[in-house]
């Protein structure tokens, strides 16, 4: 799946958060796709490198190998084609790092993670050829189960592939250790996830759109999908070696790579990806060169045609774009416009294989990288190697940044908290929602910094005002564009076309949903600390606190309402933590209940520090207990608060 840690991911995180010489002659005459231009072009230059199968080896075997063993990756497989043409391939480490079995591109297995929906939207475009799909009908046409109606308007298969159906981020039981044993329509219309923007408005990456569209293909072509995309997609394309099968084909996995967090660590289980035709697919970098030039040659790869010609132009076409001069959706593909090419892809990720597809289009050249680990914080592998890549073979000239009059005051105009479009929903990992948010600001040369993008020293990226709200990243190429939403509000986009950032209205912003989650907790643990220094302390000395029964019943529910608190804080942490190992999945939905019934507990003892004020408090002797007792009251009210406004009480577990 398409993980994204702005995150990306942010998040997504997004990991929100790909170059150029004058195109590279074609073999043939085809036509290209039509409408993927790059939104804002930089200068091409000349490459003193003639990208040959021996220059590109040479090449990354200079760069490959050291980025392994900096990151703590264990193995990784390219691939190169050109104009119908496989110019490299090539595996790097480790397959499987206890028994140093080496990584080989026509053998080794890898998991493309969301790469896998590629086939899934081929497989769509096949029969909106054959007249069996409409793109814009609504999709319950083809579905034996209702999508309940939102906002007034049916999703359409164009707002799926598009990533426009405007749900909420689903991903309970997305990837777990074991098979869910829900054939494909359970899983479906039990995981249904909530509409929370009107379809066609706001690009939300939605894994649960692209299972809804595989299970069309298996509606409407009559077969299981599985068996859909080996007859229609791998045996015209002689892919013998890719499989969406889970577990895989017997035989199948003495050549399927191990995967790992780190290299150092440990390998990981095979993992089970519970929406198939989301992200189940496994392969070989061989096979996918068959995919590449296949697209590459708009659907005809050897004499085999997967595609029309004209269908695989639209499906390579700008489709929908929130931001104008960005990078856009196509029809499952997105724009990856860079060094003044045009560029379309998808990546992909599951938890420990994390890869990329990407399509020079005005240079017929495909390239496709994957690695078996996810490797250490704040480095990117792949990033690093397409991007030099680039660079060698299609350099280009960055244009110098024009100097926009109002640049300060447009970045203190557009400074503040924004939030990504890709997230759960009103439900129990609402509160995650804003972990992952962006903080954007201005400094005194007009620049603006946004937090959630880092460059590789870890610090913030700096991005100058290039146009009116239009920014591009401080000697880099990366874009972001500021523009009012559908709802009126200021959001603005990046590069990754399939995900925004909204404005999240001031009490959800992270700097007030952290304050009132930590105040209580800071102020809670003082006092339950003090509270057994002093105890201990009138131990020692032989000095017991002498109060009065209603008093000392009052102190006691005091100390109640605040270890109630704190022990909610401390269980969701422990079942967090076992939820990174354990998976969100069924097996957890006792311990989320447990969540709810202490978050529960919380808000009820709010009552008591609230009672407390019904007293004369203000009459008390000594200022500060007046002050300990409206804290108190205030902490107590601000964590009921955030438990309620963050919607950790939905009595839903579908997120």
């Amino acid at each position: 799946m398409r993980k994204l840690t702005c995150s990306a991911a942010c998040l997504l995180a997004a990991s929100c958060l790909v170059a150029a010489q004058n195109p590279l002659p074609q073999k043939n005459n085809k036509e290209q796709p039509r409408g993927t231009e790059a939104p804002s072009k930089v200068t091409p230059g000349e490459s003193p490198h003639q990208l040959t199968a021996q220059d590109l080896e040479a090449f990354l075997d200079g760069l490959v190998p050291s980025q392994l063993a900096q990151s703590d990756i264990a193995g990784a497989v390219i691939a190169v084609v050109q104009n119908g043409n496989v110019i490299f391939e090539k595996g790097y480490g480790y397959s499987d790092v206890k028994s140093k079995r080496p990584v080989l591109p026509d053998q080794t297995l890898f998991r493309p993670g969301s790469i896998s929906k590629l086939f899934t939207w081929t497989s769509v475009m096949q029969l909106v050829e054959q007249g069996k799909i409409d793109l814009d009908h609504d999709i319950n046409e083809y579905l034996d189960f209702k999508i309940e109606p939102a906002f007034g308007q049916p999703i359409t298969m164009r707002n799926i592939m598009t990533h426009t159906p405007g749900f909420e981020e689903a991903i309970k039981d997305l990837i777990t250790r074991r098979q869910l044993p829900d054939p494909l329509r359970q899983y479906l219309t039990t995981h249904e996830p909530r509409r929370i923007y009107p379809p066609g408005k706001v690009p939300a990456y939605s894994n649960y759109g692209a299972t809804l569209a595989g299970y069309i293909v298996q509606r409407v072509s009559g077969m299981p999908f599985e068996e859909y995309v080996e007859k229609n997609i791998y045996g015209p394309l002689g892919m013998q070696h890719s499989t969406f099968r889970q577990p895989l084909p017997q035989g199948w996995d003495k050549n399927m790579s191990s995967g790992y967090q780190l290299a150092s660590a440990a390998s990981k289980p095979f993992e089970f990806v519970n929406a198939p035709p989301a992200g189940s697919m496994s392969t070989t970098a061989d096979d996918m060169t068959h995919f590449m030039m296949a697209h590459l040659q708009n659907g005809e790869y050897h004499g085999a045609r997967i595609l029309q010609a004209s269908t695989a132009q639209q499906m390579h076409s700008r489709t929908f774009a929130a931001a104008p001069h960005l990078n856009g959706m196509c029809l499952g593909f997105y724009q990856e416009n860079r060094n003044g090419h045009s560029i379309i892809g998808h990546g992909g990720d599951t938890q420990f294989f994390h890869s990329d597809l990407h399509l020079i289009l005005d240079a017929n050249t495909g390239f496709f990288i994957s690695q078996n680990s996810l490797g250490k914080p704040g480095q990117s592998l792949r990033d690093t190697v397409f991007h030099r890549f680039l660079d060698r073979y299609f350099p280009y000239n960055l244009p110098a940044a024009p100097a926009v009059a109002s640049a300060r005051q447009d970045a203190a105009r557009l400074s503040g908290s924004y939030m990504s479009s890709r997230r759960p929903g009103p439900n129990l990992l609402d509160a995650l929602n804003f972990l992952g948010e962006a903080k954007v600001s201005g400094d005194r040369e007009g620049r603006i910094i946004i937090d959630a993008f880092k460059d590789p020293a870890g610090q913030p990226k700096k991005f100058v005002e290039i146009s009116p709200n239009l920014y591009r990243e401080e000697d880099g190429q990366a874009q972001v564009e500021f523009f009012t939403d559908y709802n009126g509000a200021q959001s603005f986009g990046v590069d990754y076309p399939f995900m925004i950032f909204m404005e999240p209205g001031v009490v959800r912003t992270k700097g007030f949903a952290l304050f009132s989650l930590l105040e209580p907790v800071i102020f809670f643990a003082l006092v339950l600390l003090g509270w057994a220094a002093a105890a201990m302390i009138r131990k020692h000395y032989q000095r017991p606190l002498v109060l009065d029964p209603v008093h000392r019943r009052r102190h006691r529910l005091l100390m109640l309402a605040a270890a109630v608190d704190l022990l909610f804080i401390a269980v969701v942490f422990s079942i967090l933590s076992a939820a990174g190992e354990l998976g969100l999945g069924q097996r957890l939905n006792p311990l989320f209940r447990v969540i709810q019934l202490l978050a529960l507990a919380a808000v009820i003892v709010t009552i008591i520090p609230l009672y407390n004020l019904l007293r004369p408090w203000w009459q008390q002797r000594w200022w500060w207990n007046r002050l300990y007792d409206v804290l108190f009251a205030v902490s107590a009210v601000l964590f009921a608060w955030f438990i309620i406004e963050w919607h950790i009480l939905s009595p839903s577990l579908r997120f």
